[in-house]
């Protein structure tokens, strides 16, 4: 399992069960020939009170600061009310991706420990470990977007595992995602059934979705499996960073609006207008149905 000690007993101290909230978008699914499916994680696989990975959906939030502050080891309980300047993280996100976009780099991606590093010098704060920063980034996304299991994900994940299907994974994450991910499957990514090799997080390629380039990497590595792109399902919540570079990049698209907080059709977006996921599903076990 991933993780320390520390991350995983905080991570058991804050993570609690998070209901969906079901959308009335119609659902239109058929059986498909697939030798491999992707997937995104926020929204699709776990449900998520943000609807993307922290760093880019969740607003700031003072008191989660703290806590984390605390959580980590920065800031002793006692003395948590102490002055601390609003807005620090969420701006040193965004002067960060600003550099980077000068950089040419369309949707950079950042790497939330580096952020968090940037942060606590700016607070003052002059000895502190690599342990510290996972911690307190840990604590802020859990509190900002606390995250659950979508309903049926281990059971779709055990019947996946049995089959012939390859199942990867490309999506906007940090390095707490995967953690988050085998923490509430009980268990490491490869014996829930995902190949390590077909896992592609944005921190990790310093791009996120919908870059191009995140797909055209996940297309090498499946033509080096020699696994046509044509052979690919891939299942995200979001019209304009999942569905529409996944069409592009050829791989057969199923849109997943099982929660409404999640689930982006991006209605005003002129470039989507006659841009359509192959299927639409509202609930993970109907990709067994569309599997077999």
């Amino acid at each position: 399992m991933r993780g320390s000690a520390a991350e995983r007993r905080l991570l058991h101290r804050l993570l609690t069960p998070l209901p969906i909230v079901p959308t009335k978008h119609a659902v239109s699914f058929f059986p498909a020939n697939a030798k491999v499916i992707v997937f995104d994680i926020y929204g699709t696989l776990l449900s998520s009170a943000a609807g993307d990975v922290g760093a880019d959906a969740a607003s700031a939030n003072q008191f989660s600061f703290r806590e984390a502050l605390v959580d980590a080891g920065f800031l002793m309980q006692q003395k948590k009310t102490s002055y601390l300047p609003e807005g620090v993280l969420e701006e040193t996100v965004q002067m960060v991706r600003r550099q980077r976009q000068a950089e040419g780099v369309v949707y950079p991606e950042i790497d939330i420990l580096d952020i968090w590093h940037r942060v606590v010098e700016r607070l003052g704060f002059t000895e502190f470990s690599a342990s510290m920063l996972r911690l307190a980034a840990l604590s802020y996304e859990c509190r900002v977007n606390p995250v659950w299991p979508m309903p049926g994900l281990a059971e779709v994940l055990s019947i996946l595992s049995r089959s012939d299907v390859l199942v990867g994974v490309l999506s906007n994450a940090q390095f707490y995602t995967p953690l988050l991910l085998e923490m509430v499957l009980e268990q490491p990514l490869a014996k829930a059934g995902f190949d390590e090799e077909l896992l592609i997080w944005s921190y990790q390629e310093k791009r996120g979705k919908p870059a191009v380039e995140l797909f055209t990497e996940m297309n090498r590595r499946l033509e080096h499996k020699g696994i046509a792109a044509e052979d690919v399902l891939y299942v995200g919540n979001d019209m304009r960073k999942d569905i529409y570079p996944a069409n592009r990049a050829g791989w057969q698209t199923v849109l997943f609006a099982g929660d409404s907080r999640s689930l982006r059709l991006w209605p005003d977006d002129l470039a989507l207008s006659d841009e359509h996921p192959d299927m639409v599903i509202n609930a993970l076990s109907q990709l067994v149905a569309i599997l077999t």
